[in-house]
């Protein structure tokens, strides 16, 4: 409350929180660790997507906002290099007033599409592979293809 006790509640509180890890936290994939706690990421102002969304659900649980994470992939459609390539991604969801809104705190820019793969609690719920034993990623290539209508001009145009 004492972060967001002044926002407005519904909607622009689950922004403003969102806003705010966009602006607290630095990105860098260095400061990837699969053990990072919200708290911690918190503290650091430092993490990858997974470590904003972590955040994020929390100050919304925090507040009685319902949140779940989310990873997928990120369209690149419309999206100017150097962030124009696919990358897998977290963000969350929130639940208000009956519907589920999207909140990508890392970004905090709204996409064309998201590819969405799966919805948990947090990362441990949903990882992007859970092996036992050595594995080894040969390749793995995600793309997304505008459907333009007839008549009708590309996003990325």
């Amino acid at each position: 409350m004492e972060l967001f006790g002044r926002s407005q509640s519904g909607w622009a509180r689950a922004q403003t929180i969102c806003d705010y890890v966009h602006r607290h936290v630095t990105f860098g994939y260095e400061h990837a660790r699969s053990t990072k706690s919200a708290v911690e990421v918190f503290h650091d102002k430092r993490g990858v997507c997974r470590d904003y969304a972590h955040l994020a659900v929390t100050f919304c649980r925090a507040l009685n906002i319902p949140a779940r994470y989310c990873t997928g992939y990120l369209s690149d459609i419309g999206v100017a290099p150097p962030h124009g390539s696919m990358d897998f991604a977290a963000w969350l969801e929130v639940h208000l007033d009956g519907r589920r809104y999207t909140l990508d705190p890392r970004n905090n820019a709204q996409r064309v599409d998201r590819v969405l793969v799966a919805r948990g609690r947090d990362a441990a719920d949903v990882p992007i592979a859970d092996t036992f034993g050595p594995a080894k990623l040969e390749s793995f290539r995600v793309w997304t293809d505008e459907v333009v209508p007839e008549g009708s001009a590309p996003t990325s145009a």
